[in-house]
C-alpha cells in the first residue's frame, strides 16, 4: 500500500480513469457489435448507418489511447469492406 500523499493520489486517480477507459471500451464494443448484427441481419441501410455512428466512436477511443490508432483504422476499415459489398450497384 502507498505511504505517500502523492502515492495515494496517483491511485485514486488511476481508478477514476480506469472507469472512465472502461465505459469507453465498452461504448465501442458496443458500437461495433451494432454493426456486426446490422451486417448479419442483411440490412444493408442499417449496416451503413450503424458504421457511420460507429467510425468517429472509434477513432475517439484511438485519440484518447483506449486503442490504437492502427487497430481502430483496421477494424473501422474491415466493417466498411463488410458493409460496401452489401450495399446494390447502382
Amino acid at each position: 500500500m502507498a505511504h505517500h500523499t502523492s502515492a495515494k493520489k496517483r491511485i485514486r486517480q488511476t481508478e477514476r480513469r480506469t472507469e472512465v477507459n472502461r465505459a469507453r471500451v465498452s461504448r465501442i464494443r458496443s458500437f461495433i457489435k451494432k454493426v456486426e448484427t446490422a451486417i448479419s441481419s442483411g440490412d444493408a441501410e442499417a449496416a451503413k448507418a450503424a458504421l457511420k455512428a460507429a467510425e468517429p466512436e472509434m477513432m475517439r477511443g484511438a485519440k484518447v489511447g483506449v486503442l490504437h490508432k492502427n487497430t481502430a483504422s483496421r477494424k473501422v476499415s474491415r466493417l466498411a469492406a463488410r458493409v460496401k459489398v452489401m450495399m446494390p450497384l447502382a
